[in-house]
């Protein structure tokens, strides 16, 4: 038996719950990227949070992106958007819990909130454009 199967899988229904659950938590880089780009102004219905270190987003940011390192995430700093803003986070790629740490800190203050896997690595990966401020 592989370490694959020898922890059984789960059944369809409960595989259905899981992933479907899952995307109400994450979205990806090419989710955001084509919300960015799209002509309709309705499909930038969220705010996108690059949660690393001011010099790490002057050297490269998702165009659009704000700068708010999740350690600085307060009600304060949010209370010019309305209450059931999107926020959306990313932080450095999959090595990096900076984007999870936002979004925790984010859900304490009852934000909405999703995260942007791949985060800085992905965006890149797939070929999006960055920017420097």
């Amino acid at each position: 038996m592989s370490a694959v199967s020898s922890i059984p899988f789960a059944d369809s229904a409960a595989a259905l719950a899981h992933f479907s659950a899952s995307l109400t938590f994450e979205t990806d880089c090419a989710d955001v990227h084509a919300a960015l780009e799209s002509d309709d102004p309705r499909s930038v219905d969220f705010v996108l949070l690059d949660v690393r270190s001011p010099a790490h987003f002057s050297r490269g940011h998702v165009p659009g992106a704000v700068n708010l390192p999740h350690g600085k995430i307060v009600a304060s700093k949010l209370a010019g958007y309305p209450p059931d803003t999107l926020f959306v986070t990313y932080c450095a790629g999959p090595h990096c819990n900076g984007a999870t740490r936002a979004a925790i800190r984010l859900a304490q203050l009852g934000r909405p909130v999703k995260v942007m896997i791949g985060g800085m690595t992905g965006w890149l990966d797939e070929g999006f454009a960055v920017t420097g401020t």
